[in-house]
């Protein structure tokens, strides 16, 4: 009997990871994601499982979350064939480097303060470094196209469908044979919100035995994208022409290119002020670049904008700063500036530096466009803290704080149900991948509403399909 047992994203968002053994001993790694947030010590925990004994790792999509911590399995032995989209490797490369690299200046700066102290032999190494990335990508890759369907082996056929959440993300379609009978699990990764902004809509499911679902936005509907859009809108006209700046924290993926699609319609329609716009972020940079290699699979209006005008996000008065040099330029711009910076959930990166600088004037804003996690920065300052510690000093917050939901790059509780009834034969649903309290409200509506019986996953539990 085929099993699954969940190494993370168990009752938590974050360090997504799930065993599918089956029947003749095959086992299949769904994901291998890194704890973000309070429960980013766990990174550093050995697996559960032993990695050299893993014949396949399905990566669904290139969040951090998801493939964070594949460095490390291939470090503790992991050898095997890796299955996934061509733009979900692109941009896991772009991602898992930056990750190494953070660590590294991350394990250098506490190094130095414990070096002071005489105690550097305190200071864990780095969970890996950019020649333990490398590695990964020497490993044999097979990407899947949408809609096709791939045989592994004469029991086992993988299909991978566009989940709509980010560039390359993919909900996999897992067909194996057991007892000579054909059976279905579909592992979800992050389902989208079909926001029409720069992706597709999530494609349809049409029958499976088993489903893992995410349950990240399980207990909420969003508010309206329409109406996020002309909130973000509002926000970036009276705060430019208040003389003010606008910062936002953004993720590197996705995120930041829907705020770009944004601005950049508001320019050609001659909505945006005049002001300058930064995207203060590599890393973000380099997706935009993997986005427009991979154009084929944004809708029609990037497309059309890459045909005219050879980019999709490119547009006057937008500068990308690449070197910390220019970075530091930017604090010379005073007023009517736009300063999308990463990371996303602010636990890192330059966005703490334009906080450092800006967060005390009155006529500057700052607006969330992303889920903020429990024990991040982020979600400290959308609770309401009126003042936060940044290198060594105390920064108060004046600014004005806009936290907009709709942009979410996850399903709320409606698109996930609605998702969900389209599923024929379903006998399971689990519900992975989100904070315990909200899968407790996801699974009384889908008990309520599709009568089927969902259970919360817990951490290392073995569940027998």
């Amino acid at each position: 009997m085929a099993t699954v047992t969940s190494y993370g994203a168990a009752r938590v968002v974050t360090g997504s990871c799930h065993l599918l053994q089956l029947e003749d001993h095959t086992k299949i790694l769904i994901d291998c994601g890194m704890f973000q947030g309070k429960e980013h010590e766990r990174n550093r925990e050995k697996f559960d499982f032993d990695p050299a004994l893993i014949d396949y790792l399905f990566i669904t999509h290139a969040h951090l979350d998801h493939i964070g911590r594949i460095p490390k399995l291939i470090k503790e032995g992991f050898h095997g064939t890796i299955y996934t989209t061509e733009a979900t490797r692109d941009l896991a490369e772009i991602i898992l480097l930056d990750s190494a690299k953070i660590m590294k200046e991350d394990y250098l700066t506490q190094y130095r303060k414990a070096q002071r102290r005489g105690k550097e032999g305190s200071v864990p190494e780095p969970l890996y470094t950019e020649e333990d990335v490398e590695e990964t990508f020497n490993l044999p890759w097979h990407y899947c196209t949408y809609d096709e369907s791939v045989e592994i082996n004469d029991i086992l056929h993988i299909t991978l469908r566009n989940a709509g959440h980010i560039l390359g993300a993919a909900f996999i379609e897992i067909d194996y044979i057991e007892a000579q009978t054909k059976q279905r699990i579909v592992f979800s990764g992050d389902i989208g919100n079909n926001s029409h902004i720069v992706l597709p809509d999530l494609s349809t499911c049409h029958s499976s035995n088993y489903l893992y679902i995410e349950s990240t936005y399980g207990d909420r509907e969003h508010k309206a994208l329409k109406g996020s859009i002309e909130e973000f809108k509002e926000v970036i006209r009276s705060t430019i022409n208040n003389w003010g700046n606008v910062l936002i924290p953004s993720f590197a993926v996705e995120r930041t290119q829907e705020i770009l699609c944004i601005l950049k319609e508001m320019f050609d329609k001659g909505e945006l002020p005049q002001c300058k716009i930064f995207l203060d972020s590599p890393m973000a940079t380099r997706a935009s670049e993997v986005y427009k290699k991979h154009s084929k699979m944004l809708i029609p209006k990037c497309q059309t904008f890459k045909k005219k005008e050879g980019s999709i996000f490119d547009f006057e008065n937008f500068i990308f700063t690449l070197s910390v040099e220019e970075s530091k330029q930017i604090n010379e711009v005073e007023r009517r500036a736009i300063i999308i910076a990463g990371s996303g959930m602010c636990t890192g990166g330059r966005i703490l530096h334009h906080f450092k600088n800006r967060l005390w004037n009155r006529k500057n804003a700052l607006i969330f466009v992303g889920y903020q996690a429990n024990g991040t920065l982020g979600r400290t300052i959308v609770n309401g803290a009126r003042s936060i510690h940044i290198y060594g000093e105390e920064i108060m917050i004046n600014t004005s704080i806009h936290t907009i939901n709709g942009f979410s790059a996850h399903a709320d509780q409606s698109h996930l149900l609605s998702w969900i009834k389209k599923i024929d034969g379903l006998q399971k649903i689990y519900l992975i991948h989100g904070e315990e309290e909200k899968q407790v409200v996801f699974k009384d509506a889908i008990d309520r509403v599709l009568d089927n019986r969902a259970h919360i996953v817990k951490e290392n539990e073995l569940i027998h399909l």
